[in-house]
């Protein structure tokens, strides 16, 4: 059965003109070339030091540029956004209120492609298949197509949880948080081909020196609440901490060799079990990371 949902917690901004491309290709992680009106690039945009700051969905049509990004964190990027503007031919606009951001999900879920009406925009979720589509809905917004059923926004939230997809703000986390560690390269958000970027001097030798030595790691969560601090605990030693958690699931940020170990991750009451997902790369937890 495919599900759908409305994404109130998403935004749009709109990055258009003559030099829009240019413009976004010098400062986001992925080549947005790759993007059109039926594809969506995964990209973020990092600190000079290639730490996390925000991550988007890019869409294109002609000249302009969609990024669907974080709702409550849009005037920032805005912001960033304007400062590297400089004198580029580049036009920035808020366009949020023009627009609904639905998901589709779950088996039959490219069904969801059609019926949102006019203008509608319905790219599958970059990152991974199964977590279905991704439909820009002009606004105001009418009625989902025929044969997906409602759900709560908390349905996909556990869907992303369970497959080990991290999400701003609280796994990725604002100025701390590492691409590679963080999965982007499996999850595709890094355009290893396409040139300088803000922040590429950092991922790059991180991926090409095995620069990595904890991942964002999916786990099942037992036993009591978990700590307030999110400290996990192997043999009395810190070896990570628990980013986010719902319904026995959580994310946590977790040194390599402790998955390697028998011994039991705790935090606070909680015991916690790791597992690594069918999409990390072989070979991508060896080594030691950024810090």
């Amino acid at each position: 059965m495919a599900f759908w949902t409305w994404a109130e917690d998403r935004g749009v901004l709109r990055v258009g003109g003559a030099e829009a491309e240019a413009f976004l290709q010098g400062l986001v992680s992925n080549d947005v070339s790759m993007a059109g009106p039926d594809r969506a690039v995964y990209a973020a945009l990092l600190t000079p030091q290639g730490k996390f700051l925000h991550d988007f969905f890019v869409t294109r049509t002609g000249e302009d540029f969609r990024l669907e990004c974080e709702a409550g964190r849009r005037p920032d990027l805005m912001q960033r956004l304007k400062r590297y503007r400089l004198r580029s031919k580049v036009e920035l606009a808020d366009e949020t209120d023009a627009w609904r951001v639905a998901l589709v999900w779950g088996e039959g879920a490219e069904a969801g492609r059609e019926g949102w009406g006019e203008g509608a925009v319905a790219v599958a979720d970059p990152r991974l298949p199964d977590l279905g589509l991704r439909v820009l809905v002009p606004a105001p917004a009418g009625a989902a197509p025929a044969g997906l059923e409602p759900a709560e926004l908390a349905a996909h939230e556990r869907l992303r949880v369970s497959l080990g997809v991290p999400a701003a703000p609280d796994e990725l986390q604002v100025e701390r948080s590492f691409l590679m560690e963080s999965g982007f390269d499996e999850l595709n958000g890094i355009g290893w081909q396409k040139g300088c970027y803000v922040g590429q001097e950092v991922t790059a030798r991180t991926k090409y020196r095995g620069l990595m030595r904890r991942r964002l790691t999916p786990v099942a969560i037992d036993g009591g609440a978990p700590a307030d601090d999110g400290k996990v605990w192997q043999e009395g030693r810190d070896v990570g901490d628990l980013r986010s958690h719902r319904d026995g699931l959580g994310l946590a940020m977790l040194k390599l060799e402790a998955l390697d170990k028998a011994e039991p991750l705790t935090c606070g009451e909680a015991v916690l079990t790791p597992s690594r997902p069918a999409w990390w790369q072989t070979g991508a937890t060896a080594g030691a990371a950024a810090e």
